[in-house]
């Protein structure tokens, strides 16, 4: 029987009656409905009024290998007349995702061991923490249990991922953050630097603002850090060269385990298999998700160095049995489908090809907007790119907020077939599209959106919001 309900004539209504939507302006949701994605192919999306998309986000950072990949599809269907799911609790297992732990783990950077499974990147960073806190009860520190993010980092929105997060809008109605997360600064050179730093300058002051936030709480209490190798949501932030170099310095001085929250960053995104190795991180945990399964099926792992699974292990003495796991931790249809995506993005080079792309992209980004009277700067790393919206440039000058720059921007863009995003508490709009996006798409997507920006531009003017 098919249950699908592609092009039925009321699916919006339904929509609006019926489904609680994620990260929405529910009131206007309610007004005006939704857009209704009903087929994709490669790089390109289709609405159930027949408007056709180029995805420059490949989903949220996520579709990596495009979309109607069959060979994934085949995979997930034979897993599901095979062995659709048992569960991993008590040494129980199933076939797929042993083979994938041994295929991440080979894949990952230096000094990882196991992989712990689980659904979605949020739950995952709630792992990595749950993990910290076993780690340092298991050595005996049971008072090193804060947990330090940055300022605009991206890391969920459970409880404790939400808390992670460093964004107001994230905790604003929920009671958060907890008070064991505490937050330093965000390595975001144009507002964060003050006028004349150098890069070094830069980098110096950052990891005095870390080492200053770890003494005034007390190193004995501080039990991790989590950071993504380049940040995502929070502005698409590429942090200045030594910086990641100096923040490890620290928290090797003050016994402080680090967590890559590498959720957008993993399995290609940035031109290797980890961006952890892009940018020089020397992790203990990393967090992945989103690209192990290009989104066809949720998963997430946290993935565990040597050093921290051994007293882990050794904690059972003190402990019992490991008292941590979800229902479908290991799940079997998802570890097949990761292990077919991933076998698509080695036999394509699909991660050089992210590389190539990427450095096509940022040289088309710079020749269309790097002389834009509304554009302050234009950044990212390899396949994963932002532009930043201003309304003066020297100096640089925000917009009033309540203009909502970057969303009338997007609305530009997605009027003329283009799917970019409006990144939250800046005016930035950012691009991630799948790894399979030819140069002529990247020219299409590109070419559109600086159309989008010049009509925002003309409205802001005969608006009188704006002038040059």
């Amino acid at each position: 029987m098919n249950t699908l309900l592609r092009n039925t004539p009321d699916i919006e209504e339904l929509d609006k009656k019926f489904l609680f939507h994620p990260f929405t302006a529910l009131a206007e949701h309610e007004k005006n409905g939704p857009s209704v994605i009903v087929k994709g192919e490669g790089v390109w999306l289709d609405d159930n009024h027949g408007n056709r998309y180029i995805d420059g986000m490949a989903g949220l950072w996520c579709v990596n290998v495009g979309y109607g990949r069959k060979e994934i599809a085949d995979v997930i269907h034979q897993q599901a007349v095979t062995l659709p799911y048992f569960h991993s609790f008590s040494s129980w297992g199933t076939e797929a995702p042993v083979l994938l732990a041994e295929k991440v783990i080979g894949m990952a950077p230096e000094g990882m061991s196991k992989v712990f499974f689980g659904q979605s990147g949020s739950d995952a960073n709630d792992t990595q923490v749950k993990l910290v806190w076993y780690y340092w009860n298991s050595r005996g520190l049971p008072e090193k249990k804060k947990i330090i993010a940055r300022n605009r980092g991206y890391h969920g929105v459970t409880i404790v991922s939400g808390s992670l997060t460093g964004m107001a809008s994230l905790h604003s109605g929920f009671d958060l953050p907890l008070p064991f997360v505490k937050h330093t600064t965000a390595p975001y050179r144009l507002w964060e630097a003050e006028a004349g730093m150098s890069d070094a300058d830069f980098v110096a002051k950052l990891a005095n603002d870390l080492e200053q936030l770890i003494l005034a709480e007390g190193p004995e209490t501080v039990g991790a850090m989590i950071m993504e190798p380049v940040m995502g949501a929070g502005g698409v932030i590429v942090p200045p060269p030594g910086y990641y170099d100096a923040i490890q310095a620290i928290l090797t001085k003050y016994d402080i385990l680090l967590i890559a929250d590498e959720v957008i960053s993993g399995f290609g995104r940035l031109g290797q298999w980890f961006g952890s190795t892009v940018m020089g991180m020397k992790p203990d945990l990393i967090t992945v998700a989103k690209g192990i399964t290009s989104a066809y099926i949720p998963l997430s792992g946290c993935i565990v160095s040597e050093k921290v699974w051994r007293t882990i292990v050794d904690g059972q003495a003190k402990f019992g049995a490991f008292g941590h796991g979800y229902t479908y931790s290991a799940h079997p249809l998802a570890a097949a489908a990761a292990l077919a995506n991933l076998q698509l993005i080695e036999d394509g080079g699909l991660v050089a090809q992210a590389a190539s792309r990427g450095a096509f992209m940022h040289a088309k980004l710079q020749a269309a907007f790097a002389d834009h009277p509304l554009v302050g700067e234009i950044r990212g790393q390899s396949l994963v790119a932002a532009v930043e919206f201003v309304a003066a440039k020297n100096p640089m000058t925000k917009f009033d907020p309540t203009l909502k720059i970057a969303a009338r921007i997007v609305k530009q863009a997605r009027d003329r077939g283009i799917i970019t995003r409006a990144l939250p508490h800046a005016d930035t709009i950012s691009f991630s599209p799948p790894f399979i996006i030819s140069e002529a798409e990247i020219d299409e997507m590109v070419s559109k959106t600086r159309a989008a920006v010049d009509a925002t531009m003309d409205e802001l003017v005969r608006e009188k919001l704006w002038s040059a």
